[in-house]
């Protein structure tokens, strides 16, 4: 049976083929310029086990056509394209990093054609995604997907998939065909720990140790500063007053960014110490490690995150302590020595509500180290 003019072509190739029908279809006219012979642009959609499949392949592109330059786009080449549209928008690396994390448990979809992608195959992602940890105690072992992960696989994809159907890379989101189950919000709650203040006991073991175990004393600036771990590794040299012992920095919030920070008395030794070391390192930060066998110069959440860990194995703490746990231990230390919370607020970047104080009451320099030395 011949097919209509402009429909495509089947078409049986030689040779023993596991799919021997070539369907093609046709994208327009070529001229040779020397010739002045016109012919068609006959582009391939793909290759079946039998005639049948390739004919309804036909059909199906003539009723909903597809960029077929675009058709064998693969899940990882998509995902390489959104994020580099999308990352630029984010305020935060942390925003990034979440992102980054959970697209390290899909690698069994990577190379997916994205025009194949189903509810079914984001759902068993996230019921089945693993890791392979690469430090700690667990490191070599298969590590699946905490609550928290699923949801944000799911989030990821519901973007990713938004991306591609703004861009007619698919003509469904099938991400957002689906809610998470209330098994997985139920899991993500009851996992959800909250943070955990180093006690005075732990935080004298921290003094007990620094100079005798790397990375305490960048442990000890955040518990008496109140940074969060990606600020601690932004701290720049020229933000820093050692003259007059405060910092200016922070991210991530309106409120947080470019806030004062007076250096507690406690810890000036500690951030002199890291200053003059970068200042010999020709590094404009104010924390880096030098021996890092993958560069320490720019310290990351992530490389920040792993020398914290490197402590806390190093040190008898019963707790399991994470990076976020010393800016937890400065808001509860300043509450417990009495501190104005609106000044809590201020001080570790929090937005503050109260118009009096966020408008009306200016606090300077004396005042803020006034307070924060009342941290014994």
């Amino acid at each position: 049976m011949k097919l209509p003019n402009g429909y495509g072509s089947v078409t049986k190739l030689s040779g023993n083929r596991r799919k021997p029908y070539l369907a093609r279809v046709t994208l327009g006219w070529t001229t040779d310029q020397e010739t002045g012979k016109t012919t068609q642009n006959r582009v391939p959609i793909g290759t079946f086990k039998t005639k049948k499949e390739a004919l309804q392949a036909l059909a199906e592109y003539g009723a909903n056509p597809y960029d077929i330059q675009n058709s064998n786009l693969t899940l990882a080449e998509l995902y390489q394209k959104w994020t580099e549209a999308y990352f630029p928008t984010l305020e935060s690396e942390s925003s990034a990093r979440t992102i980054t994390a959970a697209w390290r448990y899909c690698h069994i979809l990577y190379g997916m054609r994205v025009k194949d992608l189903r509810a079914r195959h984001i759902k068993g992602i996230m019921e089945d995604g693993y890791i392979i940890q690469d430090r700690g105690k667990n490191a070599g072992q298969k590590v699946h997907a905490s609550p928290g992960t699923k949801a944000r696989i799911k989030s990821m994809f519901n973007l990713m998939l938004d991306y591609a159907l703004e861009y007619e890379l698919v003509d469904k989101n099938f991400a957002r065909t689906f809610e998470l189950s209330d098994d997985i919000i139920k899991e993500k709650e009851e996992n959800r720990r909250s943070h955990i203040p180093f006690s005075e006991d732990e935080l004298q073991v921290l003094w007990d140790n620094v100079g005798t175990v790397k990375y305490v004393d960048w442990i000890l600036i955040q518990c008496y500063m109140g940074w969060r771990p990606q600020e601690m590794g932004r701290l720049r040299l020229e933000d820093i007053s050692l003259e007059e012992l405060y910092v200016t920095g922070g991210m991530k919030t309106d409120a947080g960014k470019n806030r004062m920070v007076p250096i507690h008395s406690r810890i000036a030794d500690l951030v002199r110490k890291n200053y003059e070391k970068a200042q010999a390192l020709n590094s404009e930060f104010l924390l880096n490690d030098p021996d890092s066998p993958k560069g320490g110069i720019n310290i990351t959440y992530d490389k920040y995150a792993g020398r914290f860990f490197k402590v806390m194995e190093a040190l008898p703490f019963n707790q399991e302590h994470r990076p976020h746990d010393p800016r937890n231990t400065f808001v509860t230390r300043m509450k417990k020595a009495g501190v104005d919370p609106l000044v809590v607020k201020r001080l570790v970047g929090h937005k503050i509500n109260d118009v009096t104080e966020k408008v009306y009451t200016y606090r300077d320099l004396d005042w803020l180290r006034e307070d924060i030395e009342k941290m014994s």
